[in-house]
């Protein structure tokens, strides 16, 4: 069989890669992707953000059954769960999801290639799987994104001691859920399996959950998740979580031993740069597998490039899926662009977590003057219609340019406001400009306006 030969081809299918590809074909060039999963979507769409929001709602809607339809009225018996059903539902969505990126890359005449693809030398890539080969491209695109960090002393066996995948498919709501990590994927997993009655303690080695997040925002989150039943243990350094028998235990230091009945692991991700071949290359990595790239994601090998996970910085979707398209746009018209002061980044809880550019701790670290503006949810007419009143909306900006320099929020549906944010920011807006964008009422964006007018002590509502 003849080699086949590519413009392009992208080693990973997740948002980065399936999105590089898609933009290499509608730019004329002959691209490829390769997975080892048929399913193409990455861990985002297969087990991650898409299957987690997926049993959030879930799991939204029955704690709001049960705890706040009579408030509106609305009177039915004693909800119960049938997390059989749950799970299908899940299942069903990212089966369609992944079915519909092979359809966009049938469309755009994208070869799609299942094996492990590994860099088999210059312009080469060799897989491996049902049909074991080797192709050529004249550019190759690494995207290969991340997987969980595993921390010694940790058993695990991917059913009581597992991570953030053996989460999304627990056969039966735990008793007492530990969760060891209190960042987004900690928070977001144990929030489903809380609200579906689980007893949930959160271990974070921080003296704070959601590290990286404003500080005050997180403040308010941790305040809010403890009302609704969540345990917090913070400074929790864990040295061990075994199995015994029909429980298991998790040992931290200066701490009793804590016994529950299931592990999840959320520690973190590291780069899945592993095995594919940048050490025959001479392609270097940090300790953690971060691959070294310049300001066009260029390697040190020419023709080899790289994006999301694998070269490190916020580990989101949408952040690798820009990249894919900057570098695609660079290699074809010596043109590319990704704002990273402008990333949105969301925490799907109940209340959503969501913030975009500079938090207030940056900017006093790097004595960067700012004038600051809040909006409460609960000032808001549409927030009390809707029957959720907590959190915030706060808006930075300079104190001399009055340029916004950061947005965060928690609160109902936070994660679409803060868009509107992130669109100002990539615009040069000031908190001006913001306050003056006639908002429809009653709508929650108006949130966005009162916190922007509060900046400069003008707020009408609060």
């Amino acid at each position: 069989m003849s080699t086949q030969k590519f413009d392009l081809a992208v080693l990973g299918g997740g948002p980065g890669g399936y999105v590089a590809a898609i933009r290499a074909s509608q730019l004329n060039m002959n691209a490829a992707v390769i997975d080892e999963n048929p399913r193409f979507g990455g861990t985002c769409l297969r087990v991650g953000c898409i299957p987690s929001k997926a049993l959030l709602e879930s799991s939204h809607l029955y704690w709001e059954a049960a705890q706040h339809f009579a408030e509106h009225g609305i009177m039915v018996e004693k909800p119960k769960i049938d997390l059989a059903t749950m799970m299908k539902r899940k299942d069903r969505i990212v089966t369609t999801l992944t079915g519909g990126i092979n359809m966009l890359l049938k469309k755009n005449k994208v070869t799609q290639i299942v094996g492990r693809g590994r860099l088999a030398g210059a312009g080469k890539i060799s897989i491996t799987g049902d049909q074991p080969h080797t192709i050529e491209a004249s550019r190759i695109i690494i995207a290969t994104g991340s997987v969980p960090l595993m921390l010694p002393g940790i058993e695990f066996d991917g059913d009581w001691i597992g991570d953030s995948t053996t989460a999304l498919s627990y056969a039966a709501v735990p008793k007492h859920l530990v969760v060891i990590g209190g960042g987004y994927i900690g928070l977001e997993l144990g929030s489903v399996w809380s609200r579906l009655g689980a007893e949930v303690t959160v271990l974070e080695a921080m003296d704070r959950v959601l590290a990286g997040l404003d500080g005050e925002v997180a403040t308010t989150a941790r305040k809010i998740f403890e009302k609704q039943g969540l345990k917090f243990v913070t400074s929790a350094f864990v040295q061990r979580a075994y199995r015994r028998g029909n429980e298991c235990v998790v040992e931290c230091r200066d701490m009793s031993p804590i016994v529950c009945d299931r592990v999840l692991v959320c520690a973190g991700r590291v780069p899945n740069t592993k095995g594919i071949g940048l050490e025959d290359l001479g392609i270097p990595t940090d300790r953690r597998g971060t691959i070294q790239v310049n300001d066009r994601f260029e390697t040190n090998v020419p023709g080899i490039y790289a994006v999301g996970d694998a070269i490190g910085g916020a580990m989101l979707a949408h952040k690798a899926s820009e990249e894919g398209i900057a570098c695609v746009e660079m290699i074809a018209t010596g043109h590319g662009h990704v704002d990273y002061n402008a990333i949105p980044a969301i925490v799907y809880t109940n209340p959503e977590i969501a913030s975009v550019g500079k938090t207030e701790e940056q900017l006093k670290a790097e004595g960067i003057p700012y004038n600051k503006g809040v909006c409460p949810f609960g000032a808001n007419g549409r927030a009390r219609t809707l029957g959720d009143t907590d959190g915030k909306v706060k808006v930075l900006a300079h104190a001399q340019t009055d340029r916004i320099l950061g947005v965060h929020a928690i609160g109902i549906r936070a994660g679409d406001l803060i868009s509107e944010a992130a669109v100002a920011m990539n615009f040069g807006a000031s908190s001006e400009d913001l306050a003056r964008c006639c908002h429809a009422h009653p709508t929650l964006s108006e949130i966005m306006q009162e916190a922007a007018l509060a900046v400069s002590g003008r707020a009408i509502h609060t």
